[in-house]
């Protein structure tokens, strides 16, 4: 092989920060599953996938905050890619997935079918916007049960299909953190729900907060079962990128406690 052709493209770099978003920074090694079918995917060695993300690894400001750094001397590339993921994250992150279903010979489409079930009769500009919504929610969801081990971050429950990405801002509101890692918290659909609906809340040492309007019910038999245990929990710690301080200040004062 030529040197020109151990180059890599800017298609493998979107798809090895695509991994680096999706995977657990401690098992980043070639013995990984994913790595391993990443680098099967674009011709690479999983040696040469893990180098990669190390370099994303060395720029990530989480791991320079710890003092834990990547692999240095990182391509500009790797810092193209990583400005592209905070100026516009649903577009990288779209773009990612779109390449990444190509790479596996397959459509978007047919790759999330079940998050797209119900939008099948869209059509045109509709469809387009729905799809890339109901991808980038699937991506996230999947960085914030990675971020969290597939655990509840409350109750320790660790069954994926109970399991939902909270956002602590909503979605529907603050477009451009609705992909960032630090506004996800992974909860059991009890407690999504509740946190949803402004019923719980953190404080800033992550520590429950219990909503006047929902403590009203502690003479009824499901409170003691279920939310007295929780009052005064401090939230599983993740493997990663924890709920910002910020996000959570804003639940506490626009979304919590408002009934």
């Amino acid at each position: 092989m030529s040197a020109k052709q151990n180059f890599w493209s800017e298609e493998e770099y979107i798809l090895a920060f695509n991994l680096y978003l999706k995977i657990d920074f401690g098992k980043t090694h070639t013995g990984n599953p994913k790595v391993k079918e990443l680098a099967q995917l674009i011709g690479r060695t999983p040696a040469a996938v893990v180098m990669r993300l190390g370099n994303f690894a060395s720029i990530d400001p989480y791991h320079q905050q710890r003092g834990v750094g990547g692999l240095k001397n990182v391509s500009k590339f790797t810092q193209i890619i990583w400005d592209r993921f905070f100026q516009n994250q649903e577009d990288l992150v779209f773009e990612s997935e779109r390449i990444l279903a190509q790479r596996q010979h397959t459509k978007l489409e047919e790759k999330y079918s079940e998050a797209l079930f119900d939008i099948k009769d869209l059509k045109g500009d509709d469809k387009v916007r729905a799809v890339k919504t109901r991808v980038n929610q699937s991506v996230f969801r999947e960085m914030i049960l990675t971020n969290y081990s597939s655990k509840c971050a409350l109750t320790g429950i660790d069954i994926p299909d109970l399991l939902y990405a909270s956002h602590i801002m909503p979605w529907s509101k603050h477009e451009k953190e609705r992909l960032n890692p630090e506004n996800g918290i992974c909860l059991s659909a009890l407690y999504d729900k509740a946190f949803d609906k402004g019923y719980i809340s953190f404080d800033n040492d992550y520590k429950v907060l219990i909503a006047q309007s929902l403590k009203k019910n502690e003479p009824k038999e499901y409170y003691p079962t279920y939310f007295a245990p929780i009052e005064n929990s401090t939230l599983l710690q993740p493997v990663k990128y924890r709920p910002s301080r910020v996000f959570l200040e804003y639940h506490r004062d626009v979304i919590f406690d408002k009934r």
